[in-house]
């Protein structure tokens, strides 16, 4: 496929020219991701987002380079955050857990190392929540922070009580996936 018509088919929406990139580069983004991090975890993510993000930027798309090189580009800046984001929690938790085992080592301090893990999981839930789509984050807001019942949440946005129903349950599947890892490790502080 010509790279300038497949760019601008790609500006245009066409699925099957967004299907047809995914299954061109798709392995080369994931071998190039798993060979600079070693982390399959790290090269399935970048290349969903690197995905997500040539679908929703698309439109910015530029005729002066090559595809390759703007796809690899979203790829590098991706991987590049989901590393320092990585970073940024892997310290944060070495924190809180150092924390945490300076103050048993003490024999004293145990309400403060509960105070300490309930506001970390208090930080890391309000910046999931801001991490979560508008409606559902209202939704859970309003469910469980508000403490609104879903016909009340159904009947204030307009929305079906199935629908509410649907986004609280997203919204948990999210909080759980993402909050696991930090339940675990202060457990295993204790």
């Amino acid at each position: 496929m010509n790279t300038s018509y497949t760019i601008s088919c790609l500006r245009e929406g066409n699925q099957a020219a967004f299907k047809t990139v995914f299954f061109e580069y798709h392995e080369r983004i994931y071998a190039y991701v798993l060979r600079k991090t070693h982390s399959s975890y790290l090269a399935e993510e970048t290349l969903q987002l690197t995905f997500i993000k040539l679908w929703k930027y698309r439109d910015r798309l530029s005729d002066e380079h090559s595809l390759f090189t703007q796809i690899f580009r979203i790829t590098t800046t991706t991987m590049i955050d989901l590393i320092r984001k990585e970073q940024t929690q892997t310290q944060s938790l070495k924190n809180l857990k150092q924390a945490a085992s300076t103050l048993n080592k003490d024999g004293a301090g145990n309400n403060v190392r509960e105070r300490m893990e309930e506001n970390e999981l208090k930080t890391r839930i309000a910046g999931l929540l801001r991490e979560m789509p508008g409606m559902q984050k209202k939704v859970f807001e309003m469910s469980r922070l508000e403490g609104k019942s879903y016909n009340e949440i159904a009947t204030t946005l307009s929305i079906s009580v199935k629908t509410v129903e649907t986004h609280i349950s997203r919204a948990l599947k999210f909080l759980r996936r993402h909050l696991t890892p930090i339940i675990l490790v202060i457990l295993t502080t204790k």
